[in-house]
């Protein structure tokens, strides 16, 4: 297995690191201070063809392989988590869950405009009492003639307030538990829709997220993703996608703070000599560049998965799992050497260590992931295959 870069590859790393550091990072500690979501930066990343990286060119994206989309997502989270959040709601929940799943028509609606930028699209899984335990979920969809009269409530879900399109998953039959769930495609304007951003939240300041509220809101029949009941095959898959983008994106925080961290070293005198040459110091140091080679290891393996159209939930988990933590605690690491300094906003670490503890949580905690790896150890849990898997990379 080869993990080393194309240079078509290098070519689109050095371009979103050129347009992060141009784009983002001068900006970024303001919007982070104000809760301010920059929808410039959505138009841009539309404009620069990084809203579709693996979507076909037949269905308006770039037609790249799985792991240009991981070094996408890396290169905007060493920004900022907002921004990586953005594109993996828009393309791995989303997107890429309508590639796998959608029928031609849905494709041409809904899914190219999106691989294009010119929609925005977001996914609605998460109630206020529905988060891990996905069976627990309210919201219904009762069939009435050619409708759908969707009831009910999400949270914490990111681009609520400016997606255009919504993947919703709601009980068209609760008797028959998570087999019962549906899976539909929603649309702001319609009307019984409106949402809410949550405000104070510890970190991701500069994102959107919030709550999707649905009162009698009507949805088409054709726009029934897959079949009735196939919703919650449809909501793990999109997971796979999502936390491999949430496990790429955590390399970029890694990233971030071993930049930072090599940069105050150099910087910071201590006892009469750089503090770089404490041997601490140097083991933090050395735990962050380690922690960043296995987490983009880890990454690829399940990205070249992907790229043969294998099924890939147990690499992705363990990624995910990993990833995450390793940089949590290269944040604290980070903050650790930067002392009093790593605890102000003027140095930008503090804002990683606060946004590196949502990835830990969100899309499977890290105790779900550990109790998922040991299943797979002790024979508990098999690889399944879903009903279709993602298309294998056409590429070279």
């Amino acid at each position: 297995m080869n993990f080393e870069l194309s240079k078509e590859q290098e070519m689109l790393r050095d371009m979103v690191r050129n347009f992060v550091d141009k784009e983002i990072n001068p900006y970024i500690k303001d919007w982070d201070e104000n809760g301010e979501f920059n929808m410039g930066i959505m138009k841009r990343l539309g404009e620069l063809d990084l809203m579709g990286v693996c979507i076909p060119e037949e269905y308006g994206g770039t037609g790249m392989d799985y792991n240009s989309l991981a070094i996408v997502c890396e290169e905007l989270e060493r920004g900022d988590t907002a921004f990586r959040t953005a594109v993996s709601v828009h393309t791995g929940l989303n997107s890429m869950t309508l590639l796998q799943w959608a029928n031609e028509e849905q494709k041409q609606k809904y899914l190219v405009p999106q691989a294009k930028g010119e929609k925005i699209g977001a996914f609605g899984l998460t109630e206020p009492n529905a988060g891990t335990d996905v069976a627990a979920m309210n919201t219904t969809a009762t069939k009435e003639g050619d409708y759908y009269v969707l009831n009910g409530q999400k949270t914490w879900i990111s681009l609520c307030d400016v997606a255009d399109n919504f993947l919703v998953f709601a009980y068209t039959d609760k008797s028959q538990k998570h087999r019962g769930i549906s899976a539909f495609i929603v649309e702001r304007d319609w009307e019984g829709f409106s949402s809410k951003a949550i405000k104070g939240k510890l970190g991701i300041r500069a994102g959107n997220t919030g709550e999707l509220f649905f009162d009698n809101v009507k949805v088409p029949k054709e726009n029934l993703l897959g079949e009735e009941g196939e919703g919650f095959k449809i909501a793990m898959s999109a997971l796979d996608n999502g936390r491999f983008t949430v496990a790429a994106g955590a390399c970029g925080i890694i990233s971030a703070c071993l930049e930072a961290s090599v940069k105050y070293c150099e910087e910071r005198k201590t006892f009469g000599v750089e503090i770089g040459q404490h041997q601490l110091v140097k083991q933090m140091i050395a735990n962050m560049e380690a922690k960043l080679v296995m987490s983009r290891l880890l990454v690829y393996r399940a990205g070249q998965l992907k790229n043969e159209g294998k099924r890939n939930t147990r690499e992705t988990s363990l990624a995910k799992w990993q990833s995450c933590n390793f940089a949590n605690e290269s944040a604290n690491d980070a903050v650790q050497i930067h002392g009093a300094y790593g605890y102000s906003n003027e140095y930008p670490v503090e804002r990683h260590l606060r946004n590196s503890k949502a990835p830990v949580i969100y899309e499977g905690t890290r105790e779900i992931h550990t109790v998922m790896q040991a299943d797979y150890v002790l024979g508990y849990r098999e690889d399944r295959p879903l009903r279709q898997m993602l298309p294998a990379w056409k590429g070279e």
